[in-house]
Protein backbone atom coordinates (compact mmCIF):
# COMPACT_ATOMS: atom_id res chain seq x y z
CA UNK A 1 0.00 0.00 0.00
CA UNK A 2 1.42 3.22 -0.77
CA UNK A 3 1.49 5.30 2.47
CA UNK A 4 0.45 8.48 0.75
CA UNK A 5 -2.73 7.32 0.10
CA UNK A 6 -5.59 7.62 2.66
CA UNK A 7 -6.88 3.63 3.65
CA UNK A 8 -10.55 3.73 2.64
CA UNK A 9 -12.85 2.01 5.19
CA UNK A 10 -15.78 0.66 3.51
CA UNK A 11 -18.65 0.27 4.93
CA UNK A 12 -19.32 -3.38 6.77
CA UNK A 13 -21.80 -4.64 3.90
CA UNK A 14 -18.76 -6.51 2.71
CA UNK A 15 -18.64 -9.88 4.46
CA UNK A 16 -15.43 -10.35 3.53
CA UNK A 17 -12.53 -7.67 1.69
CA UNK A 18 -9.79 -9.83 0.16
CA UNK A 19 -6.49 -8.66 -2.01
CA UNK A 20 -6.26 -9.39 -5.39
CA UNK A 21 -3.87 -8.35 -8.38
CA UNK A 22 -4.43 -4.72 -9.72
CA UNK A 23 -7.63 -4.21 -6.95
CA UNK A 24 -9.29 -5.58 -3.86
CA UNK A 25 -12.35 -7.54 -4.07
CA UNK A 26 -15.55 -7.31 -1.62
CA UNK A 27 -17.76 -10.23 -1.06
CA UNK A 28 -21.33 -9.51 -0.29
CA UNK A 29 -23.83 -11.76 1.66
CA UNK A 30 -27.68 -11.75 1.60
CA UNK A 31 -28.70 -14.82 3.59
CA UNK A 32 -27.49 -18.08 2.64
CA UNK A 33 -26.15 -16.69 -0.78
CA UNK A 34 -24.02 -14.24 -2.78
CA UNK A 35 -25.10 -11.00 -3.20
CA UNK A 36 -22.31 -9.60 -4.84
CA UNK A 37 -18.69 -9.28 -5.54
CA UNK A 38 -17.73 -5.81 -5.97
CA UNK A 39 -14.12 -4.72 -7.39
CA UNK A 40 -12.35 -2.12 -5.15
CA UNK A 41 -9.25 0.38 -5.16
CA UNK A 42 -5.89 -1.44 -4.04
CA UNK A 43 -6.15 1.00 -0.81
CA UNK A 44 -9.43 -0.46 0.45
CA UNK A 45 -8.95 -2.09 4.05
CA UNK A 46 -9.09 -5.97 3.99
CA UNK A 47 -11.74 -7.72 6.13
CA UNK A 48 -11.52 -11.34 7.11
CA UNK A 49 -14.68 -13.22 6.35
CA UNK A 50 -17.73 -12.96 8.80
CA UNK A 51 -19.17 -16.34 7.37
CA UNK A 52 -18.74 -19.75 6.31
CA UNK A 53 -20.33 -18.86 3.06
CA UNK A 54 -17.87 -15.67 2.72
CA UNK A 55 -15.26 -18.10 3.70
CA UNK A 56 -15.96 -20.05 0.93
CA UNK A 57 -16.17 -17.24 -1.81
CA UNK A 58 -13.20 -16.38 -0.76
CA UNK A 59 -11.41 -19.68 -1.11
CA UNK A 60 -13.28 -20.07 -4.20
CA UNK A 61 -11.78 -16.19 -5.77
CA UNK A 62 -8.02 -17.30 -4.20
CA UNK A 63 -7.77 -20.71 -5.87
CA UNK A 64 -9.40 -18.92 -9.55
CA UNK A 65 -6.34 -16.21 -8.70
CA UNK A 66 -3.89 -19.03 -8.93
CA UNK A 67 -5.52 -20.92 -11.68
CA UNK A 68 -7.66 -19.85 -14.05
CA UNK A 69 -9.40 -22.88 -14.76
CA UNK A 70 -10.53 -22.84 -11.35
CA UNK A 71 -14.80 -23.42 -10.89
CA UNK A 72 -17.14 -21.47 -8.78
CA UNK A 73 -20.39 -23.67 -7.42
CA UNK A 74 -21.59 -20.84 -5.09
CA UNK A 75 -25.30 -19.95 -4.35
CA UNK A 76 -26.17 -16.44 -6.25
CA UNK A 77 -28.45 -14.31 -5.17
CA UNK A 78 -29.26 -12.96 -8.95
CA UNK A 79 -31.44 -9.59 -9.30
CA UNK A 80 -31.65 -7.85 -12.42
CA UNK A 81 -34.00 -7.40 -16.05
CA UNK A 82 -34.89 -10.76 -18.13
CA UNK A 83 -32.02 -8.27 -20.38
CA UNK A 84 -29.04 -8.18 -17.99
CA UNK A 85 -29.65 -11.89 -16.71
CA UNK A 86 -29.89 -13.00 -20.51
CA UNK A 87 -26.33 -10.45 -21.17
CA UNK A 88 -25.07 -12.79 -17.99
CA UNK A 89 -25.79 -15.99 -19.09
CA UNK A 90 -24.20 -15.35 -22.70
CA UNK A 91 -21.37 -14.16 -20.35
CA UNK A 92 -20.88 -17.21 -18.61
CA UNK A 93 -20.93 -19.42 -21.83
CA UNK A 94 -17.58 -17.54 -23.06
CA UNK A 95 -14.48 -19.99 -22.46
CA UNK A 96 -11.44 -19.22 -20.82
CA UNK A 97 -8.98 -17.96 -22.82
CA UNK A 98 -11.36 -16.45 -25.60
CA UNK A 99 -12.96 -13.19 -25.72
CA UNK A 100 -16.21 -11.98 -27.23
CA UNK A 101 -16.75 -8.70 -28.42
CA UNK A 102 -20.09 -6.26 -27.20
CA UNK A 103 -21.45 -6.14 -30.85
CA UNK A 104 -21.34 -10.02 -30.96
CA UNK A 105 -23.31 -10.61 -27.56
CA UNK A 106 -25.59 -7.78 -28.92
CA UNK A 107 -26.60 -9.83 -31.87
CA UNK A 108 -27.10 -12.70 -29.91
CA UNK A 109 -29.34 -11.17 -27.43
CA UNK A 110 -30.98 -8.65 -29.71
CA UNK A 111 -29.68 -5.99 -27.56
CA UNK A 112 -27.22 -2.60 -28.52
CA UNK A 113 -23.51 -2.95 -28.01
CA UNK A 114 -24.17 -0.12 -25.61
CA UNK A 115 -26.94 -1.75 -23.44
CA UNK A 116 -24.58 -4.64 -23.84
CA UNK A 117 -21.80 -2.92 -22.17
CA UNK A 118 -24.32 -1.37 -19.49
CA UNK A 119 -25.48 -5.09 -18.46
CA UNK A 120 -21.64 -5.81 -18.22
CA UNK A 121 -21.27 -2.93 -15.93
CA UNK A 122 -24.21 -4.25 -14.12
CA UNK A 123 -22.74 -7.71 -13.22
CA UNK A 124 -23.15 -8.49 -9.49
CA UNK A 125 -20.97 -11.26 -9.47
CA UNK A 126 -17.64 -10.24 -11.52
CA UNK A 127 -14.69 -13.02 -11.67
CA UNK A 128 -17.79 -15.72 -11.64
CA UNK A 129 -19.77 -14.28 -14.53
CA UNK A 130 -16.76 -13.28 -16.22
CA UNK A 131 -17.73 -9.64 -17.88
CA UNK A 132 -13.86 -9.02 -18.07
CA UNK A 133 -14.17 -11.34 -21.37
CA UNK A 134 -16.41 -9.03 -23.38
CA UNK A 135 -13.96 -6.46 -25.38
CA UNK A 136 -14.87 -3.26 -27.43
CA UNK A 137 -14.28 -4.48 -31.40
CA UNK A 138 -12.01 -1.77 -31.88
CA UNK A 139 -10.12 -1.75 -28.12
CA UNK A 140 -10.11 -3.27 -24.69
CA UNK A 141 -13.56 -1.41 -23.91
CA UNK A 142 -14.53 -0.63 -20.48
CA UNK A 143 -14.65 -2.34 -17.46
CA UNK A 144 -17.34 -2.16 -14.54
CA UNK A 145 -18.34 1.36 -15.75
CA UNK A 146 -14.89 2.48 -16.13
CA UNK A 147 -12.30 3.08 -19.17
CA UNK A 148 -9.40 3.84 -17.31
CA UNK A 149 -7.44 3.76 -13.43
CA UNK A 150 -7.32 0.46 -11.27
CA UNK A 151 -10.39 -1.40 -13.06
CA UNK A 152 -8.89 -1.42 -16.37
CA UNK A 153 -5.37 -2.54 -15.50
CA UNK A 154 -7.58 -5.43 -13.47
CA UNK A 155 -9.48 -6.49 -16.60
CA UNK A 156 -5.92 -6.81 -18.49
CA UNK A 157 -4.37 -8.68 -15.82
CA UNK A 158 -7.51 -10.69 -15.73
CA UNK A 159 -7.38 -11.25 -19.47
CA UNK A 160 -3.94 -12.08 -19.43
CA UNK A 161 -4.22 -14.62 -16.93
CA UNK A 162 -6.64 -16.60 -18.91
CA UNK A 163 -4.41 -16.75 -21.86
CA UNK A 164 -6.96 -13.88 -23.52
CA UNK A 165 -4.61 -10.54 -23.81
CA UNK A 166 -2.76 -11.88 -26.29
CA UNK A 167 -5.27 -12.88 -28.25
CA UNK A 168 -6.49 -9.34 -27.96
CA UNK A 169 -3.21 -7.56 -28.93
CA UNK A 170 -2.92 -9.45 -31.88
CA UNK A 171 -6.50 -8.97 -32.77
CA UNK A 172 -7.40 -12.18 -33.09
CA UNK A 173 -10.41 -12.28 -30.97
CA UNK A 174 -12.03 -15.33 -32.51
CA UNK A 175 -9.84 -17.64 -33.19
CA UNK A 176 -12.52 -20.10 -34.35
CA UNK A 177 -13.10 -17.77 -36.91
CA UNK A 178 -10.38 -17.95 -39.08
Amino acid sequence: MDPGRPVIDYPVEYAAVIEFPRMRVGIRIRGDALAGIVYLPPEAQLRAPECDLAERAVRQIERYKDDPDATFDLPLSVEGTDFQRDVWRQISAIPRGRTRTYGELARRVGGEPRSVGQACGDNPFPIVVPCHRVVAADGLGGFSHHVDGYLIEAKKWLLKHEGNLQMYETGSLWPEAS
